[in-house]
């Protein structure tokens, strides 16, 4: 068994590992890179393999940084089957719909300012594109041992990231390799624990958090209620950029267990994001896979999805309606990273008014606007303009959907005789700090994935 890294190697983004054992070729996750321009840049050039010589994808779960190429694959020739989490299979075409949409806007954009002597911009994939993955999808339980192609076995553990996230277990010329795909904390809302796992002989794990311990989640949760309690007295908004996937259903579920302590009655709460709103009705159909709390609570009243003042904006004039708003509103924008989607054109239309108070409530990419924002710059460009940052940003740490130092420390020792283990996932401060520990610790050989390495299983 051989793999090679092509993807999230160094970086966040860009999740995709290729597995050559039994004369088979099976790719894992093809994610889109996120971040600089220059590293966006990247996505459209030519894949490092074959898409037609590959004889099967596996994907670990639907956010796009592990997705968002899925498409292209297919447009340059995959025609295998692709196998993920029957969850992850009904949110899969929410994410890449919405991502051929922007995808197709930001191409018009670009053209309509383009020099005439140069060739048009094309979309990365377009909706056409997206409509021939449906086709290809594979949808299994967890806990299923299934063969994917002659010679080669897999099972998808739960990993608790997002709902039908999936840790990976291949198995193929007697040798077991477990990709961790992203791993949530422990006793995340909503999601089961990360599922252990004992026996490997190559452990791919994600290292996001690396370097670093999350805050204690329930004082993060009461620092949500400082932050809209003094927007109220401040007669303003509060603006919370969250990935539509995850970490929007975690904010409204912390909404309706607080609701009276809170006092959010008295706001009108958007959930600006049509994606958002089509993942809310995937949460509600795999009730199954949310844990006994989570459960109680989606039948309390409210339940986090039917707040009474809840608002799902479905169009881009309903989003740019919550603009004219002056006080009392919180918005949850779906684009996590602040990167995308409905978000950037709240700052710009304030009228003069105040800027509403920021908070970040996820993993803030290098090259993002979010990540400016979170490092304090004084000036941001939204769209080709300059604007001054006169919001209040807040980062609150304790939400995030990837578990952190110790917690990715903890998951690994479940491995019994410490097999060989590759970061991946990661941005090399975080990989070295936790390979560092984990070395010292267990003693294992631990491997920091760059791009087209290879190693043998």
């Amino acid at each position: 068994m051989q793999v090679e890294f092509h993807g999230a190697a160094g970086e966040v983004t860009g999740s995709m590992h290729l597995v050559e054992a039994a004369g088979r070729r099976i790719l894992l996750d093809c994610g889109m890179l996120q971040g600089r321009r220059e590293l966006e840049a990247q996505n459209a050039a030519p894949f490092p393999f074959d898409p037609a010589a590959l004889d099967a994808l596996v994907l670990s779960h639907a956010h796009i940084d592990h997705i968002g190429r899925v498409p292209l694959l297919v447009a340059r020739g995959f025609r295998g089957p692709v196998f993920l989490q029957r969850a992850t299979a009904d949110l899969l075409p929410v994410m890449l719909e919405d991502a051929a949409s922007l995808a197709e806007s930001e191409a018009a954009r670009a053209n309509r300012h383009r020099d005439p002597e140069q060739p048009p911009q094309q979309p990365l994939f377009t909706a056409a594109d997206v409509a021939r993955v449906m086709k290809l999808l594979r949808p299994l339980p967890y806990d299923t041992r299934t063969t994917i192609a002659p010679g080669v076995e897999i099972a998808l553990r739960d990993a608790g990231h997002i709902l039908g996230s999936s840790i990976v277990e291949l198995w193929a010329d007697g040798r077991k390799l477990v990709f961790s795909g992203d791993i949530g904390p422990k006793g995340t809302p909503i999601l089961r624990d990360p599922v252990a796992i004992a026996e490997a002989d190559l452990v791919l794990m994600e290292s996001t958090y690396g370097d670093r311990n999350h805050r204690d989640r329930q004082a993060t949760v009461a620092e949500l209620g400082e932050v809209f309690d003094h927007a109220w007295r401040e007669r303003g908004n509060v603006l919370i950029p969250a990935f539509a996937v995850g970490r929007s259903q975690e904010l409204l579920y912390w909404f309706a267990r607080h609701w009276k302590e809170w006092n959010l009655q008295r706001w009108r709460v958007f959930l600006d994001s049509p994606m958002a709103g089509r993942v809310v009705e995937v949460y509600d159909r795999h009730h199954d896979l949310f844990d006994q709390q989570a459960q109680a609570v989606w039948r309390q009243h409210p339940s986090p999805f039917r707040l009474p003042n809840l608002h799902i904006t479905a169009s881009t004039q309903e989003s740019m309606a919550i603009n004219s708003i002056a006080s009392g509103a919180i918005v949850i924008a779906g684009s996590g990273m602040a990167n995308g989607g409905r978000l950037l054109p709240h700052p710009r239309h304030r009228g003069g008014r105040r800027d509403p108070p920021v908070v970040f409530v996820g993993y803030q990419a290098e090259g993002t606007l979010g990540r400016r924002l979170v490092e304090r710059a004084p000036w941001v460009r939204i769209h080709g303009s300059d604007y001054r940052v006169n919001a209040q940003i807040h980062t609150v740490g304790g939400l995030s959907a990837h578990t952190d130092q110790q917690g990715l420390i903890e998951w690994y020792g479940n491995f019994r005789g410490a097999p060989p283990l590759a970061l991946v996932h990661g941005e090399d401060r975080a990989r070295e700090a936790l390979a560092g520990e984990i070395g010292q610790r267990s003693g294992a050989r631990v491997i920091l994935a760059r791009p087209g390495m290879r190693l043998q299983v």
